[in-house]
């Protein structure tokens, strides 16, 4: 099954390379198995089942190496704290999630529908899967320029991002210092990704608010996890009127 031949019911795909990454994919085998979510893996010789896993990992490294030398280049005069943040913001699961949407990458996903509310990430992780193919294919190079050409200057606006609030884990520390509301962060579940001993996990963290449990997050670090689960648990309680809209 080679979902690029050109012939009715696959131009969909052609046109996704064509009109938003502007290039025509060679090794078309490649980019199958890009979009194949572990809930539709298949099976080949000898049991081994293939999904966008592994390339995904891979993926995942290029990515981070791309927004690293964008944003070392983009902004000479910051600082590492500065860029570190950026970096996480543009990389975060959420983020590349609506990114993969953006670019309409959803509709080429292959994964199991009956169990589509329970994939938090499936739209992150086959862009970063993308990503691992291109460069399987092309190199880093041709793999940098089409990200930052036709992806990141195309469809993410960095100075708006670049002024997004990122750090509402101290924003939600401080507001329970002065209300004397207790705030904590609790890792409840470690995702393995593929085979149990794979170094590559996410976390799901929830934020205690005196001991009680408010909102969840996963994230593939810790650290991230906390700030969405703040970010998510603070926006609540502006919306619900625990904390004024004024210092939201």
């Amino acid at each position: 099954m080679f979902l690029f031949n050109r012939h009715k019911g696959n131009e969909e795909f052609y046109n996704f390379f064509k009109n938003i990454l502007g290039f025509t994919p060679r090794r078309t085998d490649i980019y199958q198995i890009a979009f194949i979510h572990k809930s539709k893996s298949v099976e080949v010789l000898k049991g081994r089942r293939i999904n966008n896993e592994r390339l995904e990992y891979l993926g995942d490294a290029v990515l981070s190496a791309i927004v690293a030398d964008y944003l070392y280049k983009k902004y000479p005069y910051e600082g590492e704290g500065f860029l570190t943040i950026m970096r996480s913001k543009i990389v975060s699961r959420a983020n590349l999630n609506k990114l993969a949407h953006k670019i309409g990458l959803t509709k080429l996903i292959q994964y199991n529908k009956e169990q589509q509310g329970i994939f938090k990430s499936i739209e992150g992780d086959a862009f970063e899967a993308l990503v691992g193919a291109i460069y399987m294919e092309k190199g880093y190079n041709f793999t940098r320029k089409i990200i930052i050409d036709r992806v990141i200057r195309f469809h993410l606006d960095i100075d708006a991002l670049s002024q997004q609030d990122w750090n509402y884990k101290s924003k939600l520390i401080d507001w329970g210092q002065k209300e004397k509301r207790k705030v904590s962060f609790e890792v409840v579940r470690t995702i393995f990704q593929g085979k149990q001993n794979a170094s590559r996990k996410e976390y799901e963290v929830q934020v205690l608010l005196d001991g009680e449990p408010a909102e969840k997050a996963i994230e593939f670090s810790i650290k991230a996890a906390e700030q969405l689960a703040a970010e998510k648990t603070y926006k609540k309680l502006v919306e619900n009127g625990t904390i004024p809209k004024t210092e939201g």
